[in-house]
């Protein structure tokens, strides 16, 4: 199987509008950042997406990719769930509705912001879900997923376990009980907004590190990295060893 970065970027995005700091003008590629989200490719070669936002557009054509069987939902928040609308294409080549994974709350913020889709009378250029409500383990496409419920802020939200690859973000706390879930992993992927000064719904560096030794996966990758961290080759340099920043278009095997 294998996991790559259609964005890994915050709500804002890489360079953020307006800004003219050092990582928003950087020439780096790896400085640029879409929205979070990540594309699975199983072993069968089915294409399951985790997050669907405002960028999911040019994260595709950029990627060259062409297929979306599933989707997986971590959470309502419009940086993670409104590009939905841009599966058309594939909706219609596919001659078939798309499946999308999510908690209740989010399913019902779904109909609300998407009420055309769920509508008896449906325009005829309309996408078309079906909307699956989860809370437990589940299967898609004959792979296992392992929901992972975080805190974000003040509300839960899920990550999602494949295999031994952990995919988190948004998150601000882990209880211990879905901490245990997340020992002996190969890759662990988590939220890092900045490298200081406490935020009230996202993990900062020294309170990601405390997990990479609390959990012990072979590898982390942070994700959900604002302009604000700094440069990707200097970060690099600083942290510590098996544990890196993740960049649009970097492709894990697990």
């Amino acid at each position: 199987m294998k996991l790559k970065f259609l964005g890994s970027g915050t709500s804002q995005g890489i360079p953020v509008i307006a800004c003219h700091c050092e990582v928003c003008n950087s020439l780096n590629p790896k400085d640029r950042r879409f929205r979070s989200s990540a594309l699975i490719t199983t072993a069968a070669a089915d294409k399951i997406l985790i997050d669907c936002g405002p960028d999911f557009r040019l994260q595709m054509l950029e990627n060259k990719e062409e297929q979306i069987d599933a989707v997986l939902l971590t959470h309502e928040h419009n940086d993670h769930v409104i590009g939905l609308d841009d599966l058309r294409p594939l909706i219609f080549k596919r001659k078939k509705n798309i499946d999308l994974y999510c908690q209740k709350r989010v399913a019902d913020e779904i109909r609300l912001r998407f009420p055309y889709v769920f509508a008896d009378m449906k325009y005829p250029g309309a996408p078309a879900f079906n909307l699956h409500e989860i809370n437990q383990n589940f299967t898609i496409l004959g792979t296992e997923i392992i929901p992972i419920e975080v805190i974000h802020g003040t509300i839960p939200i899920f990550g999602f376990k494949l295999k031994k690859l952990a995919y988190i973000t948004d998150a601000s706390f882990i209880s211990t009980t879905e901490k245990n879930k997340l020992k002996g992993l190969d890759y662990l992927i988590l939220n890092c907004i900045r490298k200081e000064g406490l935020h009230s719904s996202h993990f900062i560096l020294p309170q990601v590190l405390e997990l990479f030794e609390e959990l012990k996966p072979k590898k982390l990758y942070l994700t959900h990295i604002s302009h604000h961290f700094g440069l990707y080759d200097e970060i690099e340099r600083e942290l510590p060893e098996n544990v890196h920043l993740a960049y649009d278009g970097l492709e894990l095997q697990f």
